[in-house]
């Protein structure tokens, strides 16, 4: 009885947390994206009334997804190939593929990082950093190699996310960035040798470097965190309009819509920038508020891991709660310049379409760990050997 009592406390945290990121994020998109007028009565504005639309179906998303069984998502003693977290993996693959062809990604300020489908566009980097964490959440706790091994355990675990990466890193490294950071997490709570990490960890720091002197652009801003007034009109731009919605901000903030830094002045004040936009107009108890949701986020993860019964399930729900709380981070510490510039979102909160609603899915398998309680099941895979697993992964590669 108390522990039914427990979880249904759980539960209902994390949807207050969800609801509360969601709504935060249409307060804050339709302030943001506010113009002066000269009228006094509310209205919506374009941006503002389609977050709300796509709030409400991530909203939706979340109690749908939740009301599911995250165990579904494993087959027990299925091959590799067999599993869906597999097939979800090679099809944010292939979507990624896609958007890199011309005619067929769409391009948007020189980045080519949408997939137009009907009336909506998809982002194939949000397909595939969250199927990036169900693959490692069953990897991980169904392990079809030996993980201890370096050659025919470690190196096959790295192989899908390697692939993902470099799919993703082509047109944005911040998502990639973020991806490997989440996997690397992951890697950490399976209990991967440390020595294992350490080997890949040069050549790893040195692929990222070629990435970042590639592209120009993304080097110039390297060097403009490093002094951001040496180019107050270009690539510091960003961060001293930022730098500026926190020092007037202050303590109580400007009250919410009374914003000054979103009226033409801060770039990407929806989606990137949105939490400079929230200390600006709610000051520092904005900022508070904010960062308690997610860390809610993160506590009811920590519940599903200590009282969850099943690898599969407290593994799922790491992973959902880094990639949350990861992603979170880097956005509030570009925010705030304790980073470069990097294009990531404020999950749930910033203005989006399919990578909020495809958010809001992550949270309710997260949910759906919360209803669920399942036993371990130590069913043996359907043998195959770690040199033919090793042989199949590098042919797919």
């Amino acid at each position: 009885m108390e522990e039914t009592i427990d979880r249904l406390r759980v539960k209902d945290l994390l949807f207050l947390c969800i609801l509360g990121l969601l709504c935060l994020g249409v307060l804050m998109v339709q302030s943001a994206s506010m113009q002066v007028t000269g009228k006094i009565n509310w209205q919506w504005s374009g941006k503002g009334l389609q977050h709300f639309i796509f709030a409400a179906a991530a909203l939706a998303t979340f109690w749908t997804v939740g009301r599911l069984d995250y165990a579904k998502l494993v087959r027990p003693g299925a091959r590799l190939w067999r599993q869906p977290t597999a097939w979800l993996a090679a099809t944010a693959a292939v979507a990624c593929v896609l958007v890199l062809i011309p005619h067929v990604g769409k391009e948007v300020n020189g980045a080519r990082r949408w997939l137009p489908m009907g009336f909506i566009q998809v982002q194939p980097s949000e397909l595939a950093k969250w199927s990036l964490v169900l693959l490692m959440a069953w990897w991980l706790s169904h392990p079809p190699v030996r993980l201890e091994n370096f050659f025919k355990g470690f190196l096959p675990t790295l192989l899908p996310i390697c692939l993902l990466c470099l799919l993703v890193v082509i047109e944005d490294l911040g998502t990639a960035a973020l991806m490997g950071l989440c996997a690397l997490v992951m890697m950490i709570a399976g209990r991967v040798k440390w020595w294992h990490l350490a080997v890949i960890f040069p050549p790893a720091m040195a692929v990222g470097l070629w990435f970042l002197r590639h592209k120009e652009y993304r080097w110039k801003r390297i060097v403009a965190f490093m002094d951001p007034y040496a180019a107050p009109q270009k690539e510091g731009y960003h961060m001293i309009q930022s730098l500026l919605c926190f020092s007037t901000g202050g303590l109580s903030g400007r009250g919410l819509g009374n914003g000054i830094q979103k009226l033409g002045y801060l770039p990407e004040d929806t989606t990137d920038f949105i939490f400079a936009v929230i200390c600006e107009e709610l000051g520092l108890f904005g900022a508070l508020l904010t960062m308690a949701l997610y860390a809610g986020i993160i506590l009811v993860a920590w519940q599903v891991m200590r009282r969850q019964r099943d690898s599969f399930g407290r593994m799922l729900a790491f992973g959902v709660a880094a990639m949350t709380g990861l992603q979170a981070i880097i956005n509030i510490a570009v925010a705030t310049v304790s980073m470069p510039t990097k294009g990531v979102s404020l999950p749930l909160v910033s203005a989006g379409g399919s990578g909020l609603v495809i958010t809001a899915g992550a949270m309710g398998l997260l949910y759906s760990t919360v209803r669920h309680v399942h036993r371990e099941q130590r069913l043996p895979l359907e043998t195959q050997s770690a040199q033919t697993l090793w042989k199949e992964l590098t042919a797919a590669a």
